[in-house]
């Protein structure tokens, strides 16, 4: 889940609204469409026999497998577990755990044990190397995994025991930075799935479930969302809800712990994710384009450093100019790519050092570093592997842009589209519900 603008909103059916109604013959012409542009990028739609056969055959008795391996693992099914997702969210990939103690804060981020079931020796590996991520297009999704494995034993649903690779890290309550930090397999239980939504009613709730613990990671996610900014981390959506602001602030929290783990104390080559900075005049003539949009002005103690003039002129700006000060510095910036050195840091976040740990059902990198931190082996074609994954998001981001232009091309709304679903009716003039 979170950074890289891969972040899903809140999509699932809004209120009052149905899906959207098209056509059978618009849905052709969506579906012939998808077709040109997965032949276009190279996107798989279909899994090869082999690998659904692969994925079937693990999708067992999980039970048995929980019971023959938990004393080799860490039991975490006492702590109090949930999951936060969008609505429409078909796998739940993390879950969190929290507690608040005399020298700190307690953080659990715990991530579906996806290499337990996929690893090198398997066709399913080879699929997701060939893949490299999950393309999310309005109303299609084309998985990295195959969803009979993402959607059973890869999924934290909530009342059963699942296995995860678990980030427990202790933060220092003044300056939140970590005191220790530990990765390691256990076996949780979640107690309740949740929707954004849902998760929001709650921290409003005081004697709704899981009230207290949602309230207390949201104030420590708080925390770490305003030390972000001032620290000089870019954020360029502010007005991000409670809920989302959880999953974001805990996600980078634990996938900055794995990288530093892996860069620091075993020294080892990952899939870090390394993001250049733009110039110094690119800097200036995103700054200039947004100091010049009516309304606007940029605070003038900011200048120094363009990611807090432009995380401050963000907060103080009309609403009808944020997305033009969002794509003034979108422009400018350089594409994020994934390298097996992570000098450079990944200047958005201004983080020295990162990479992804948190969605290994959905991205290549993820799925990599799990088998990096639990063997401690790194693949021997680390580095055209990291080259995959940076050219298969590309495509990926193509895809999406290109397929949500012909949405529109074609009357439909592509928001709309992802959030509601469509509903293809046999009356060639339907009314489309947009």
């Amino acid at each position: 889940m979170s950074d890289d603008a891969q972040a899903q909103a809140d999509a699932g059916t809004a209120e009052g609204q149905g899906p959207v109604q098209i056509s059978e013959d618009l849905a052709r012409h969506l579906e012939n469409k998808r077709e040109e542009l997965f032949e276009k990028f190279e996107i798989r739609d279909e899994f090869p026999p082999e690998v659904i056969e692969e994925a079937e055959a693990r999708t067992g008795d999980v039970q048995s497998e929980i019971t023959a391996e938990i004393d080799e693992r860490e039991d975490l099914r006492h702590l109090t577990t949930w999951t936060i997702d969008p609505v429409d969210a078909q796998d739940f990939d993390d879950a969190l755990s929290i507690e608040k103690r005399e020298d700190g804060y307690v953080l659990w981020v715990h991530i579906a044990d996806v290499t337990h079931y996929v690893h090198p020796e398997s066709a399913m590996w080879a699929e997701a190397v060939e893949r490299g991520n999950t393309v999310y297009l309005p109303g299609y999704t084309i998985h990295m995994l195959p969803p009979v494995l993402a959607e059973s034993v890869c999924s934290l649903v909530p009342n059963e025991e699942r296995f995860a690779h678990t980030v427990e890290m202790h933060l220092d309550e003044e300056t939140l930075s970590y005191e220790s930090i530990d990765i390691y397999k256990s076996v949780i239980e979640s107690d309740e799935r949740l929707t954004y939504s849902q998760a929001e009613q709650r921290l409003d709730d005081p004697d709704a479930p899981l009230h207290e613990g949602i309230s207390l990671v949201y104030d420590l996610a708080d925390r770490m969302h305003e030390q972000r900014k001032e620290d000089g981390s870019l954020v360029l959506n502010p007005s991000r809800d409670r809920a989302h602001t959880i999953i974001e602030e805990c996600m980078l929290k634990a996938n900055k712990a794995v990288t530093h783990e892996l860069m620091w104390n075993r020294g080892v080559e990952a899939m870090y994710r390394v993001h250049p900075q733009p110039t110094p005049d690119e800097w200036s003539k995103a700054l200039q384009e947004i100091q010049e949009l009516d309304g606007v002005s940029i605070p003038g103690d900011t200048w120094d450093d363009p990611r807090k003039a432009v995380n401050a002129t963000l907060e103080t700006a009309p609403g009808r100019q944020l997305d033009k000060i969002q794509w003034a510095v979108m422009k400018v910036m350089p594409r994020a790519k994934y390298m097996n050195d992570p000098f450079g840091g990944h200047h958005a976040l201004n983080f020295e050092i990162y990479g992804h740990f948190t969605s290994p059902i959905r991205r290549l990198s993820d799925l990599i570093n799990h088998w990096i931190v639990y063997r401690n082996d790194v693949p021997e074609n680390l580095v055209a592997l990291c080259d995959r994954a940076s050219d298969k998001q590309k495509a990926a981001e193509q895809c999406e842009r290109e397929y949500k232009q012909f949405l529109q091309e074609v009357g439909l709304d592509p928001m709309a589209v992802n959030n509601r679903g469509i509903d293809v009716v046999e009356d060639e003039e339907a009314e489309r519900t947009l």
